[in-house]
């Protein structure tokens, strides 16, 4: 695009004002003849101009390439005289003119900016080249031996270009020469140009020479080393390198650098301990060295991603207001005292001692109590993060301690997952339905969440993906289950059980009023101006709609009324709609539990049981009759082995006690007995039902009614003794739920009483049993006999001892 003339421009008179032609990407020096194209409606006037003067306009370099309208501001006040040899107009409006340089000027001040740059200028002295010297000849020769290197390295400069260099002797016109095909940026040209000494300006021109040779060094040196076959990703990898290298020795950064230098800088951030920062350091250098395509440099910067991204020192600040936290477990929660002084207690342990290993909780009872939202609430009241993962139908170890790198895929366990999702180091971390944990050819979780949920080991947590220790000792685990039987041993062992047990009807009524009914009543869109209930209609709900320990039935069957107002609403009846036990079926349909007929009246061979589910407590009508057989026993009912071991107990004490009951001897022999426990499509099983079966028994073999207002539970042994049993509040509940007033526990129970609430109690008659003749005097109608009645056969034997005792005195006589 340039041709330099070695001849000196033609003698002209350069005139003090001149039109401006701002011009991009080029520096225009003296000598120079070049095209240039011209497109903006400024320049255009600014050439026209010209060409009817003189012909000589001012070529100054804009200082931003996208600057479309320069300012003053915006353009080099350097710039070059050129004289306009040629014009040629182009079809699409542009011009093409064609310049020779002829002398460099300095603007002094704008004239004029409408409708183009008018300028005044002051040109530069005509430069003396100097005189010969050593050092003159010196930095000519190093010049030219300079543009030799580079064009060995593989720099194009044209032979005709080549050809004036080895032969041009004068050192301005050799630096404004060379560094005009250099392809320079335009500052580093522009400074060139602004250099009056030639002897300076051709120094300068050396020193960017020597540094244009190194990058060709170390372009040539990287050509070396990707030598080879070359497919498709060599080839990009080899580009790479080289645009690395062209970079680094500018002082610019790739955005793999800039990359590193970002995770660098967030690894800084993130406070690591010395082990986790060794190993974040390790990968990144891996990182660094990685062409950033390849699938490992994906996995190391997933990781690294991971590394950064976890909270290893960033803790939230504990509310340890004492006071506070309890109005927020008040406010959340109706009754759980014993859950609210466990949380309280560890606050006050908290203030009092900074560093507290987290405790670890386990949340035992039936559905719908509130465990869960127990959770969110102790959150609430710490002020922490709150996480919550679900364990139930959870069978591959990797979900606890995470994969290993080397798969495809693989990600941290979901205990880190829930550490970053919490973004605190210190969040409340629930583990719900543990018990529901299963296990298959993938590990068992259950085992994994050993270290999880051990505070002697979890300080250290190792996670498969990361493979680096994370503290959880600061963090607040939380596990919930409605059974801890299926939970492993060694893993119930670390946690502090924490039984939750069902709701009584009063209970259940504060919590309908406080928090049920008002949330339902926003989720419907309504309001207590459209909707009221009474409390004997919850009471109704509770007794006759729902069978349960928590609450959720009783909340849809609230909701199933509410639809029914919010329609009506809907429909442009704004009136109260007031629910009573009398309206209550037009609401919600008929009940669906009716009380049981049976316990209305006593009735022989049927005795009421309580038993405990993972739904609560329930009432079984254990039911004995006999006929006329031959002495076998019959089960029904869907009962488990347990639970038909206690039957068989219960019979073998009878018999034993046949004598004291009243039973003839010959019953049993002649007597096939069936004892059966009613919903015979649920299973049931356990030692509980032991004195009821065997009460059931009795009152069927001796014909004795079983009083309809007494419920029974414990364990039988063959000597008569009653054993403890577990679930006492439930079963008390489900005695409560169903009205009866008088209930029968073993005597070893006696002191769990004193941890349930006082109103739980309120109306029972609590009867203690340490033996089953204890429980027959308590639950049969007719006291049973002390001493057995003696048979025919027992009589005669009678009889004849004493007559032969009779005869004692009348033979020592004779003798």
């Amino acid at each position: 695009m340039t041709e330099e003339l070695p001849q000196a421009p033609p003698n002209v008179d350069i005139p003090d004002d001149l039109p401006l032609i701002p011009v991009r990407d080029i520096v225009v020096f003296p000598y120079m003849v070049l095209p240039l194209f011209v497109g903006r409606e400024m320049s255009i006037k600014a050439i026209e101009t010209a060409l009817a003067g003189n012909r000589m306009v001012l070529l100054a370099t804009q200082k931003a390439h996208d600057t479309e309208t320069p300012a003053p501001t915006d353009i080099f006040e350097t710039g070059t005289v050129g004289m306009i040899m040629r014009m040629l107009k182009l079809p699409d409006e542009r011009i093409k003119i064609l310049v020779q340089g002829l002398t460099k000027a300095k603007i002094i001040h704008y004239l004029q900016s409408e409708p183009f740059y008018s300028v005044r200028i002051q040109p530069f002295p005509a430069s003396r080249e100097p005189a010969a010297s050593l050092e003159t000849e010196a930095v000519i020769r190093t010049a030219k031996e300079g543009v030799d290197r580079i064009a060995s390295l593989g720099k194009v400069l044209m032979p005709d270009v080549m050809m004036v260099i080895e032969n041009m002797d004068e050192p301005g016109r050799l630096a404004d020469l060379i560094v005009s095909n250099l392809g320079l940026k335009v500052e580093v040209t522009q400074k060139i140009l602004e250099t009056d000494d030639p002897v300076t300006r051709l120094k300068r021109v050396t020193e960017i020479l020597s540094k244009e040779i190194d990058v060709l060094s170390m372009q040539q040196k990287i050509q070396a080393d990707a030598k080879g076959e070359i497919d498709k990703t060599q080839r990009e990898y080899f580009l790479r390198e080289q645009l690395k290298a062209i970079q680094k020795e500018l002082g610019e950064l790739d955005d793999r650098a800039e990359e590193v230098a970002e995770f660098r800088k967030r690894i800084e951030e993130c406070r690591m301990p010395d082990k986790v920062l060794k190993e974040a350091e390790k990968q990144l250098k891996r990182l660094e060295k990685m062409h950033p395509d390849t699938a490992e440099a994906a996995t190391v910067r997933t990781y690294m991603e991971w590394m950064v991204e976890i909270p290893w020192s960033h803790a939230s600040t504990d509310n340890l207001e004492i006071d506070a936290a309890k109005k927020v477990l008040n406010e959340d929660h109706y009754d759980l005292e014993k859950v609210k002084e466990r949380i309280l207690e560890y606050l006050a342990v908290r203030k009092l001692k900074e560093k507290l290993k987290g405790p670890i909780l386990c949340f035992v009872g039936p559905p719908g109590v509130g465990k869960t939202s127990l959770g969110k609430s102790i959150a609430r009241a710490l002020g922490r993060e709150f996480v919550r993962m679900s364990l139930g139908g959870v069978r591959d170890e990797a979900e606890i301690r995470g994969h290993r790198r080397t798969y495809v895929g693989s990600l941290p366990g979901r205990i880190m997952q829930g550490i970053k999702q919490a973004g605190t180091n210190n969040p409340v971390f629930m583990l719900d339905e543990i018990d529901k944990v299963g296990m298959d050819f993938r590990g068992d979780p259950s085992a994994a969440l050993l270290e999880v949920l051990d505070p002697e080991q979890n300080h250290a947590f190792a996670d498969h993906y990361l493979g680096v220790p994370f503290d959880l000792s600061n963090v607040m685990f939380i596990t919930t289950a409605n059974l801890i039987d299926p939970i492993l041993s060694a893993l119930r062992d670390r946690m502090e059980i924490i039984e939750i047990p069902g709701y009584t009807e009063e209970e259940k009524l504060g919590i309908a009023r406080r928090y049920l009914i008002p949330r339902q009543l926003e989720k419907h869109g309504i309001s207590e101006k459209h909707f009221r209930v009474t409390d004997l209609a919850v009471q109704r709900i509770v007794t006759h709609y729902t069978r349960e320990a928590g609450v959720r039935n009783l909340e849809r069957e609230l909701a199933n009324a509410m639809r029914k107002v919010a329609r009506r609403v809907a429909e442009g009846k704004p009136k109260l709609h007031s629910i009573t036990p009398r309206s209550l079926r037009n609401y919600i349909g008929i009940p669906k539990y009716l009380p049981e007929t049976e316990k209305e009246k006593d009735q022989v061979g049927l005795a009421i049981g309580l038993a405990w589910t993972e739904t609560g407590g329930e009432t079984l009508h254990i039911e004995a009759t006999g006929m006329q057989g031959k002495g076998n026993l019959t089960l029904t009912g869907h009962l488990g082995d347990v639970m038909k071991e206690s039957a068989q107990a219960a019979l073998s004490f009878v018999r034993a006690q046949a004598g004291t009951l009243g039973i003839k001897e010959e019953t049993f022999s002649t007597t096939d007995i069936h004892i059966h426990v009613p919903a015979g499509a649920i299973p049931k099983d356990g030692p509980s039902a032991g004195i009821t079966m065997a009460t059931a028994l009795a009152s069927n073999l001796a014909n004795i009614p079983v009083r309809h207002d007494v419920a029974m539970t414990g364990e039988i042994t063959l000597r008569g003794r009653i054993l403890p049993i577990g679930g006492l509040k439930e079963k008390i509940l489900a005695a409560k739920r169903v009205s009866i007033p008088r209930i029968i526990l073993p005597k070893r129970n006696e002191k769990d009483l004193e941890e349930l609430p006082k109103h739980l109690l309120k109306g029972l008659k609590i009867i203690f049993a340490e033996r089953v003749d204890q429980v027959f005097a308590a639950a049969l109608l007719r006291p049973v006999r002390r001493k057995p009645k003696p048979s025919a056969r027992a009589k005669t034997a009678a009889s004849s001892r004493k007559q032969r005792v009779a005869a004692l005195p009348a033979k020592k006589a004779r003798r």
